[in-house]
């Protein structure tokens, strides 16, 4: 019995010793093309191989322009939002537009943000007549595309999540360009009990 218990530690020492043996720098050093590698087996001189034209990954076709640019495909930039408008996805385009839009069109959509207040180059204020005068689709187009100074933000933003940033900025608009009387009856009460004087003192 204590010879069969002797063994077993040199069992295991000659186990691990054939392992070790199979561990090659070959296993490593595979005979395979890294990204970008130049190859001389292909005329262009590259081992990375060209799609083949008109090939699209999975789920990145983008069929439908309206709601990837904003603008269908004749040019005409959509004037209704491809969703339901709620209050969650106000909420959702409210916390998206902090994000990514505040720092330079500052939360009131004025175009005075932080980085411009440091020196940054003026951005455009959502309440100008020409873009109070944009339907939804522009917003999400000028995202996807970018726009001046703009740059795309496609990469960092996903469509969905644009879409919801626009209609938050056409919120934005209505809020700074709405007169109290075109409110209907029972928000224009609540309005003016907000601005009535005293009402911050509560």
């Amino acid at each position: 019995m204590r010879v069969a218990v002797a063994r077993v530690p040199l069992a295991v020492a000659i186990l691990g010793a054939l392992a070790l043996a199979g561990c090659r720098q070959g296993m490593f050093d595979q005979a395979k093309k890294e990204p970008y590698e130049a190859s001389g087996f292909f005329a262009d001189g590259t081992s990375a191989r060209p799609l083949p034209a008109g090939t699209v990954a999975r789920g990145q076709l983008r069929a439908d322009r309206g709601y990837y640019f904003g603008m269908d495909q004749d040019g005409t930039l959509v004037a209704e939002p491809p969703m339901a408008v709620d209050r969650a996805l106000l909420e959702h385009g409210r916390q998206r537009y902090e994000a990514f839009c505040s720092m330079c069109h500052d939360r009131a959509g004025t175009g005075n943000g932080m980085v411009v207040q440091r020196g940054f180059p003026q951005a455009a204020s959502y309440h100008q007549e020409r873009l109070r005068a944009m339907p939804v689709g522009y917003f999400v187009n000028v995202m996807t595309t970018g726009f001046g100074r703009m740059p795309s933000y496609a990469a960092q933003i996903p469509p969905e999540d644009r879409w919801a940033i626009a209609v938050y900025v056409k919120v934005l608009q209505a809020a700074q360009g709405t007169a109290l009387e075109e409110l209907p009856a029972e928000v224009r009460a609540d309005a003016e009990a907000e601005l009535a004087p005293g009402a911050g003192e509560r």
